[in-house]
């Protein structure tokens, strides 16, 4: 299909591309080429980049005209920067999957025999000798409407159906909803009509200038066209590590998809959406997962490489496939990382891989490669905390529901058998089987009721209801979820590591003190007090040492601030510039970005920028800025207020340190040098490589202190999570003078506190050993008192995140969450249990790797998503809280029901309603419930807390036994006190009777005002306490009131109801709110009294999963539970298999004296467990080890091994 799109794309450029003067062939093939290939191929096609842009009708220096009707004819021929996303699925086909559910099979099936039964009715002179439950019914009408339960039954299926394929299609719509907003908050520079605009990424055509910096992730291919300094990483689609320099003689190709590490520069947009390198992969992945079924298509096609080696690329197809992923740049490249895509398209690849595929001798080579694939698997990430908790504890219910329901049938069948057979002493009638049968089906459908009630499908369903509602209400409050889990995981968080700049600051920054001419000003001086010399210097340096895209807007309202964009700390120099009466845009247009002879950009090592400029006589000028002590130990000179240098010596440094930059420093203040050094023509052109000779012998012209005020809610916030038991740190590249006073100001320091602040360089001393390595428990001693870690590189912040990560000093396991905007951040972010990327200061790479984008760079919107995060914790356990009361008292009733009455008290499609209340309705109206400030009143729950607590367990059981008690009172006297006719003991296709009607409105009155009761799940009194907050709550509370009053008063036959009067409403209404006064009771019992009560949901923890569990889930992105829990009955069933196969093997090679290998060997085509991979089992008292890897029949005996240990 890709390639139908491809074939209209071409045939369509056929009659454009003379317009251009090249076609879409021509550059998706130049696309193709690298380095010297590709400049050898421009020189001959196009004489050179600046031919090309004459060719695609664009300037190199002022871009496209940005004309629409040039824009649109661009798009026409050389397509839309855009992967049009799979379809999403139909909801019949959501129908037709919610449909695959085993239980609901299984009740289709018996609703269906049951309904085809019902119509055979044998002769009444038959019916006295089919016993006493075959007889009993006086009304043919009745009779006849024996059909209506099994036709009810599967109206009940189709509703429960209907309502999970519209919650799938829901979800799906939000999710896509959410996609479609991040890709469209991606914004890229490009230059339109000589002005550099921010356009949506999909907006890019072919022929556009493009402005790159540092941090961007591409979103096209294109050509250098002028670049500084500039290192992209291409791992994503080459899998090469190191970052590839980019120049216009050696290579100038840029590939979509790939980062920007560094510098910065202009690129001529070539190719875009699916004719760029990486959506040529992606369309290729798309059309490989089409031919799927087609082997020979599959065979030929150069995918299936990347499909034979990667287990993630066809997880990514299928994805794709089902619409649940929608391109991404980034998402793409994060996914090709491992694998090096060029090689893998390459026909020779396949020989070489081929060849590797093919199973090898488990030599010792083999053993290195298993233990590190081994510590891998351990390294996985697992599932969510709380999925993890929720899908044991639902596997665990389910398995304790089959047994509850398999005891159930026997239990009836039983007794049937018994009392007709035996007690009545009848024979087995040929008429009668039918209505035999009809029982035996009546009794299957009561056993599958109660397996249904007693699944807890409905978990899953609350976990997506309450993360999306959450991830929905959280875009309010300025945090943009891309990972679900996230928004779960923070609730649970211990600790935050935060940058200080423009998350705990303001990020608005202005120079408001300067050292300058011998000078100390405490405000910015006026320009007459500068001598003009080194104004000049100054001001020229400001200008052109800085990314050109830096700008001060005019201000956009009256009595406004001047608008930012850019690097704030550069805007903060351009701002000074301005406050000196200089034009530094004036100078720009003088130097052009194109007349800068070179750039060293800024990057975290360097902490400092450099650009070259060439003047008129041949020499060379480098002006310099970066932080203030890093930068003045690279200075031997400094201007002084007659325009003269001095010496600058060591001594003098350290005055300058005392008395200009720590003061500075103590208020807060970012401390940042500007310099310059000149490089006559005398001593020729200086070799530019040698970075470290080129930046020395600086001369010092100005030292200035920025100020980043702090933002005025952060303290409060920084309160409120000290008092939720969360520890903030700060993680900053700044001095540690300006760390410690932004820090005290913003109360992560409180006076008087013993807590640490140390820079990277003493951080990594500390936890280093002698030989340079990290030790954990080196770190063990320093994070729980550190607070601020001040002049941090990124690795430090990684190094941080890490050890507190795994660390095992205190009791509870940290949860930590981390804040980055900058390229290098990634792998903290990525590290960290929650990864927060900045989204007005976050480079595109950050966000790639975070798990939320905070939309307004602001620390208090990390304290909301705390809060959400808690109460999505608290909306599934008091969901769970309801839910297991009902299937506590449901399947008790059903079971001791039947067992004494041999019939459930609750019927089939009553059941079904109940667990539709129980379900979707429950989970709707808990999972919805809104945060509220108490939330941040207690500790974290941390990994190990159970789902369960025992407080909950006490209202679960409390509840429970209370509601049994009423309905079995109903159940056996329940006649006697409505003075009605009792409903036990009824015979087949008998009339719905009161008594029974009674007892399942009770049941769901019970269940309706517990509900109330789950609203709180930590021993509060007050239930009603913000109800009316949560309008989802109370419509569903009411709407389910609603249905059940029609459903008793006119369900009829269908839901075996019959009216009732208004005393007996009055009496079953009562006895439902009576759950409410009971609770009361309940919530005064003290808990801690309760010793017998144990509390449930815990996660697996990892030292749970055995190795050999842990190789089974070699091919999972991710450790899941319930996936685990499933599998491991069928592990162990074959694995015990294969172990008697391979004994009886040992023993009748023994007893015949044939060869145990050659018998080995015979065994193994048919056994394709074995053939998959090498399989080392052992056991005790006999361990056998094999590998099978013989490729012909001459090697098998040299590959082969055994070994046979007996005691």
């Amino acid at each position: 299909m890709a390639n139908n799109s491809y074939s209209g794309v071409k045939n369509s450029t056929a009659n454009h591309h003379g317009d251009f003067g090249c076609s879409l062939k021509d550059l998706r093939s130049l696309m193709e080429l690298r380095g010297a290939e590709a400049i050898g191929k421009i020189g001959e096609s196009y004489g050179d980049v600046q031919g090309l842009c004459t060719r695609l009708k664009t300037s190199p220096v002022d871009g496209l005209s940005g004309q629409p009707a040039d824009i649109d004819k661009r798009k026409e021929v050389f397509g839309q920067n855009l992967i049009p996303p799979k379809k999403p699925k139909t909801f019949l086909q959501l129908v037709w999957e919610a449909l695959q559910d085993v239980t609901l099979i299984i009740l289709e099936v018996a609703a269906i025999v049951s309904l085809g039964l019902s119509f055979y009715r044998p002769p009444d002179a038959e019916r006295e000798h089919c016993g006493s439950a075959a007889g009993g019914v006086e009304d043919d009408g009745e009779a006849e409407a024996g059909w209506i339960e099994g036709a009810a039954i599967l109206l009940s299926v189709v509703c429960v159906v209907l309502v999970t394929a519209f919650n799938d299609w829901s979800k799906e719509k939000q999710f896509r909803g959410l996609q479609s907003r991040i890709e469209q908050e991606q914004k890229f520079a490009v230059v339109r009509g000589g002005q550099v605009i921010q356009i949506p990424v999909a907006e890019i055509v072919v022929g556009d200038v493009a402005q790159i910096k540092y941090g961007d992730l591409l979103p096209s291919d294109g050509i250098l066209i002028q670049g500084n300094d500039l290192k992209i990483d291409e791992s994503s689609l080459t899998g090469e590590s190191d970052h590839v320099k980019k120049t216009l003689e050696r290579d100038p190709m840029l590939l979509s998809g790939t980062h920007v590490m560094e510098g910065s520069g202009k690129m001529l947009v070539t190719a875009v959406g699916e004719n760029s390198q990486t959506g040529i992969i992606f369309a290729l992945l798309g059309a490989s997962e089409e031919d799927d079924d087609d082997e020979e298509e599959k065979e030929s096609g150069p995918v299936c490489y990347l499909f034979s080696l990667s287990p993630s690329l066809p997880c990514l197809a299928k994805n794709l496939a089902a619409g649940a992923v929608e391109f991404s740049y980034g998402d793409l490249a994060r996914r090709l990382q491992p694998f090096n895509v060029s090689s893998l398209l390459s026909p020779s690849a396949k020989a070489a891989d081929g060849a590797a595929m093919e199973m090898q001798p488990l030599n010792s080579d083999e053993v290195d490669i298993d233990e590190k694939r081994k510590s891998n698997l351990k390294e996985k990430k697992e599932k969510s905390v709380l999925q993890g908790k929720l899908t044991k504890l639902a596997v665990q219910i389910g398995k304790a529901g089959l047994v509850m329901s398999a005891i159930t049938v026997i239990i009836l069948v039983v007794l049937f058998v018994v009392d007709t057979f035996w007690v009545q002493g009848l024979p087995w009638h040929k008429d009668c089987t039918p209505i035999y049968i009809q029982f035996f089906v009546k009794f299957f459908i009561i056993g599958v009721t109660v397996l249904v009630v007693a699944v807890p499908e409905g978990l899953p369903l609350a976990v997506t209801i309450s993360l999306a509602y959450s991830v929905k209400k959280m875009m309010k409050d300025n945090n943009l979820v891309r990972h679900l889990d996230a928004c779960e995981t923070m609730g649970n968080a211990t600790a935050i590591c935060s940058d200080k700049t423009g998350t705990l600051t303001m990020n608005r920054m202005t120079v408001v003190q300067a050292y300058v001419a011998d000078k100390h000003y405490r405000n910015v001086p006026e320009p007459q007090l500068i001598p003009a010399a080194i104004m000049d210097i100054l001001v020229l340096g400001i200008s052109v040492n800085s990314a050109y895209t830096t700008n001060i807007m005019v201000r956009e309202k009256e009595g406004g601030l001047p608008r930012q964009v850019g690097n704030k700390t550069e805007c903060a120099l351009l701002g000074f510039a301005n406050d000196l009466k200089r034009d530094y845009q004036a100078i720009r247009n003088e130097i052009p970005e194109e007349k800068l002879y070179k750039v060293y950009t800024f990057n975290s090592c360097r902490k400092s920028m450099s650009t070259v400029l060439k003047n008129a006589d041949g020499s060379f000028r480098m002006f310099s800025k970066g932080a203030s002590e890093i930068l003045l130990k690279k200075c031997s000179k400094l201007l002084t207020a007659s325009g003269e240098t001095k010496v600058f010596r060591p001594r003098d440094r350290e005055d300058m340190v005392k008395k200009v930059i720590e003061p500075m420093a103590s208020e807060g203040l970012r401390t940042i040098c500007l310099a310059y050094r000149d490089f006559p023509v005398s001593e020729g052109e200086p070799d530019w490589d040698q970075e470290n000779d080129i930046l020395t012998s600086l001369t010092c012209v100005c030292v200035v202190g920025i100020e980043d005020p702090v933002r005025p809610e952060v303290p409060d916030a920084i309160k409120k999570c000290q008092r939720a038991g969360i520890t903030v740190r700060m993680v900053t590249g700044d001095n540690i003078n300006t760390a410690r006073a932004i820090a005290t100001k913003c109360g992560i320091l409180q006076p008087g506190d013993e807590f640490l602040c140390m820079e990277g360089k003493e951080f990594n001393r500390r936890i280093r050993n002698e030989k340079g390595e990290i030790e954990q428990e080196r770190i063990d001693k320093i994070w729980p008192k550190l607070r601020v870690l001040a002049r941090s590189s990124p690795t430090d912040k990684h190094t941080l995140v890490k050890g507190i990560i795994d660390s095992t000093v205190l009791e509870q396991r940290q949860v930590v969450a981390v804040t980055g905007d900058g390229t290098n951040d990634g792998p903290a972010l990525k590290k960290a249990d929650v990864g927060f990327a900045m989204g007005i200061a976050g480079t595109d790479v950050a966000k790639e790797a975070s798990d939320i984008i905070l939309t307004d760079d602001n620390f208090s919107s990390i304290v909301k998503a705390v809060m959400w995060g808690r109460n999505v914790y608290d909306s599934i356990s008091k969901f769970l809280q309801f839910q297991l009361t009902v299937n506590v008292v449901a399947v008790i009733v059903a079971f001791t029901g039947a067992c004494i009455t041999q019939d459930s008290p609750l019927k089939a499609v009553q059941m079904l309603w109940v667990n539709l209340i129980m379900d979707t309705f429950a989970s709707l109206a808990l999972a919805t419930e809104p945060p509220t400030e108490s939330l941040l009143l207690r500790k974290p729950y941390g990994r190990n807390k159970p789902l369960i607590s025992r407080t909950m367990m006490k209202n679960i059981l409390g509840h429970g036994v209370y509601q049994l008690i009423i309905i079995f009172t109903l159940l056996f006297v329940g006649e006697q006190i409505f003075d009605i006719d009792s409903g036990r003991y009824a015979p087949l296709h008998s009339p719905p009777s009161e008594h029974y009607t009674i007892i399942f409105n009770t049941f769901v009155l019970l269940q309706l005002f517990n509900e109330i009761n789950a609203r709180k799940i930590h021993g509060e009194r007050n239930v009603f306490d913000g109800i009316f907050n949560n309008l989802i709550f109370c419509s569903i509370v009411f709407g389910t009131f609603i249905i059940q009053i029609v459903i008793v008063q006119w369900g009829g036959k269908p839901f075996s109801c019959v009216g009732l009067s208004i005393d007996q409403w009055l009496w079953c209404t009562f006895l439902g709110f009576s759950s409410l006064l009971w609770g009361q009771l309940i919530s005064s019992i003290p808990t801690k009294s309760l010793r017998f009560l144990k509390s449930a949901g815990h996660g697996t923890q990892r030292q749970e999963i055995p190795d050999e569990e842990l190789e089974d889930m070699e091919e999972m992105e991710e450790i899941d539970h319930a996936e685990r829990e499933l599998r491991r009955g069928q592990i162990l069933w074959f694995r015990g298999l294969n172990r008697i196969q391979t004994q009886m093997d040992v023993v009748s090679a023994f007893q015949s004296g044939s060869s145990f290998q050659e018998r080995q060997l015979r065994r193994q085509p048919s056994t394709s467990s074995q053939q998959q991979h090498d399989v080392t089992n052992v056991s005790s008292p006999t361990h056998v080890a094999f590998s099978t890897t013989a490729t012909d029949a001459n090697t098998a005996s040299s590959t082969v091994g055994c070994e046979c240990v007996f005691p």
